[in-house]
């Protein structure tokens, strides 16, 4: 005779263990490092600064 197990229990473990593959291919397709994050928030700071010192100033509508 087979052992009996708790089909129960087998579900739940074979959810975790499927959550579990899903947030590693997560991890690896979007999980970006600290320093990753803060480089690029530097670099599209800088974009932002220069494309505001780029702009030119338009004239106040009511004044000629």
């Amino acid at each position: 005779m087979g052992e009996v197990i708790n089909l129960r229990l087998a579900r739940k473990q074979r959810a975790r263990a499927e959550a579990s593959t899903r947030a590693d291919q997560n991890r690896r397709l979007f999980g970006r490092t600290a320093a990753e994050k803060a480089a690029e928030a530097v670099v599209k700071a800088r974009v932002e600064a220069t494309l505001d010192g780029a702009k030119l100033d338009s004239p106040k509508p009511g004044k000629p």
